[in-house]
């Protein structure tokens, strides 16, 4: 049962410059299985841990970014409530999606970052699946980095708190974590969560719109991370940060690129959440602490370079 109606993370389409590079990065690299294409422009992919249909979308486009970012919910009520609010109360555009491969109607609202937020709660199975029957920890061994599954991602955009706003009040999810501005009147960044993660999404306030600071894929452990950060090693990918731990989620981290600059992250470990948890708070002039924390410091590409 979720706890707000949101259960997580679900669905990603990515804009990527190259098909053939991008499929060595996410499926050789990262670990994840190709489940099919759609028409000649994208390709659908998942993680070995996950259930549903498939989790990632590549669209060969002429610039990197972000197209969607969507999470499953627990029934139709749910998207239909947020839907409705969205659009008669916050004057948010609402659209519908049919047709995507392995899912039902995904529901979309624009929010005032810049970006399409979807919501959908009917999702095939995925023909490769974990184990259900006498289980054993995975079918086919895990290969890449075994990322498990989808975790989250940081958004960038104007309009922060609105959106925020939008999130708690309208999607139910809740604040674990911010960062306050300087002057104490407002977040530079936030942290929500719809179940018991530390966070599904958090949104940075920055003047551009749409833009994506990091996708983030799960690992389970230091070790493992240690193991991608070997692999990124061998392979010569760009490494932006880590490995390293956060103050912010308390998570284990590297930060690294994909070959069209789309900012990827592995992350594991991390508190577990609950709504009657107090607020986390942290200063501006913590930052350094929050995101980095045995350094401190932040370098400049972290800051500079979206998509």
């Amino acid at each position: 049962m979720a706890l707000t109606g949101i259960l997580r993370t679900g669905l990603v389409q990515l804009r990527v410059l190259d098909f053939e590079e991008s499929l060595v990065h996410y499926r050789d690299r990262l670990g994840l299985s190709v489940v099919g294409k759609i028409g000649e422009d994208r390709i659908m992919l998942k993680s070995f841990d996950e259930f549903d249909h498939h989790s990632l979308v590549l669209r060969r486009a002429d610039s990197p970014g972000l197209d969607f970012f969507c999470f499953k919910s627990l029934d139709k009520q749910t998207i239909d409530n947020i839907a409705k609010k969205s659009k008669e109360e916050y004057g948010y555009p609402v659209d519908v999606m049919t047709g995507h491969p392995g899912f039902g109607e995904i529901t979309f609202v624009t929010v005032p970052t810049g970006h399409k937020i979807g919501f959908y709660w009917e999702v095939e199975l995925a023909a490769v699946h974990p184990m259900l029957v006498n289980p054993h920890p995975w079918d086919k061994e895990p290969h890449g980095m075994g990322v498990a599954c989808l975790d989250h991602a940081l958004l960038c955009g104007p309009n922060q708190g609105e959106t925020v706003r939008w999130f708690t009040d309208c999607v139910g999810m809740s604040i674990t974590e911010y960062i306050s501005t300087p002057e104490g009147d407002g977040h530079i960044c936030t942290w929500l969560s719809g179940n018991t993660r530390g966070h599904d999404v958090a949104i940075l306030s920055y003047p551009e719109p749409g833009k994506i600071h990091h996708l983030s894929f799960q690992l389970q452990s230091w070790d493992e991370i240690g193991r991608a950060a070997d692999i990124m090693g061998r392979y010569n990918i760009s490494v932006d940060a880590g490995p390293m731990r956060h103050g912010i989620t308390r998570g284990q981290t590297i930060y690294f690129f994909d070959p069209s600059g789309n900012r990827n992250e592995t992350y594991a470990g991390g508190y577990e959440y609950f709504p009657d948890h107090p607020t986390r708070q942290w200063s501006a002039d913590h930052v350094g602490e929050g995101i980095f924390y045995y350094s401190k410091e932040l370098n400049e590409r972290f800051l500079s370079v979206l998509t």
